[in-house]
């Protein structure tokens, strides 16, 4: 019977361990730039099987919250050149997280202070961050504009670009498409956000169109073994809704099992919340069977709330990875911690967002 602790592969990435640190905001990057202390932070982590980077702007279009890293500019490529190596000398694996945050973000972030664009000219009932003088603060999105169907190709092109920079450029081992919580690729999915009548909007198929052309052009550029995808069928997360999200995802997996991914990462429930909604029930179980069903054979990745107990039962019933959020904060060795059993620093979540070493590269490890 497999655990947490076994090797596993997932594509073209062996894998060390089953046990995978999630993207992680940290709001530590003016200008888009990593700084240098990310290179210690992302070393620090590097026993996990599988780091995935904070959610990286494939554009600055694509940027919503105040410093955020990017991957559009030879500068924020240079920076992360630097992690992947930080990380690679210590024996980990990386990849980064292409991110295009759509109406999640604010006219003060935006080129020459234009509007967030999304599928349709629907305020997100939501917050995002700005910084100032170092003090961050949770303001409301701005109002966007309907994306028109032309400007579509370009923003499948800059997730293509990103991807292709992030491997031959920055060193990532691969790269993980953010379909999740309430950002672009999620508005074009559901019904809530998504009020187009052309072939980007209306049925499951045309409101699946972005998601999939954005997939297939990233597989494109570096290889269906070094592409996972993050979705989050329920979640609340930034004024997401869909009103019937069991087909709508089903029919994403079925799509995505043809491309050779090498993971499926699942946010079950409400992201960084209770892993079940009383009010948007989900079978993730089917979900599953529809991918495997299809002939996807990437790595089933499961993400929401898991402590040991619950991720060894996971990967005891099947699912292949688990994905550990806010204990990465606190425990740069969770893996260590895990496997010995012992207690888990507490996060200070007022050095979440923002801010320098404290909080970020300054958590003990356990004594040796």
């Amino acid at each position: 019977m497999p655990t947490l602790f076994d090797t596993n592969q997932a594509g073209d990435l062996e894998l060390a361990n089953r046990i995978v640190m999630a993207p992680l905001t940290r709001n530590r990057s003016p200008n888009a730039i990593p700084p240098d202390i990310a290179q210690t932070y992302y070393a620090q982590r590097a026993s996990a099987g599988l780091l995935i980077t904070e959610a990286t702007a494939i554009s600055h279009q694509g940027q919503g919250y105040s410093d955020v890293p990017g991957l559009y500019g030879t500068e924020q490529l240079d920076s992360w050149k630097k992690v992947t190596q930080a990380v690679h000398d210590k024996g980990g694996k990386i990849v980064v997280q292409l991110w295009h945050v759509g109406r999640v973000s604010h006219t003060e972030l935006q080129p020459d202070g234009g509007k967030p664009v999304a599928p349709s000219a629907i305020t997100a009932k939501t917050k995002t961050v700005l910084i100032k003088d170092g003090v961050p603060a949770f303001v409301d999105t701005s109002e966007p504009r309907a994306l028109k169907a032309e400007e579509l190709p370009g923003i499948v092109h800059a997730y293509q670009a990103a991807a292709r920079n992030a491997v031959e450029t920055a060193g990532f081992d691969g790269v993980e498409i953010h379909g999740a919580n309430g950002y672009l690729l999620d508005q074009f999915l559901k019904d809530g956000s998504n009020q187009r009548s052309d072939d980007y909007g209306g049925s499951i198929e045309n409101r699946a169109r972005l998601l999939l052309e954005v997939t297939r052009a990233v597989t494109g550029a570096v290889g269906g073994g070094r592409t996972g995808i993050r979705l989050s069928p329920v979640t609340p997360a930034n004024d997401a809704h869909d009103s019937d999200p069991q087909p709508l995802f089903d029919h994403v997996v079925r799509q995505l099992a043809t491309l050779n991914l090498a993971y499926v990462h699942i946010i079950e429930g409400a992201t960084g919340g209770p892993r079940e909604i009383a009010d948007r029930p989900f079978d993730y179980a089917a979900l599953k069977l529809a991918y495997r069903r299809a002939g996807g054979k990437g790595a089933w990745m499961v993400n929401n709330s898991y402590d040991k107990a619950l991720a060894e039962k996971a990967v005891a019933e099947g699912d292949d990875l688990v994905a550990f959020g806010r204990p990465y904060i606190a425990n740069p060795d969770l893996v260590e911690r895990l496997k010995a059993g012992a207690p888990l620093n507490t996060p200070d979540k007022t050095t979440f967002y923002g801010g320098g070493t404290k909080g970020y590269t300054d958590y003990p490890v356990l004594a040796k």
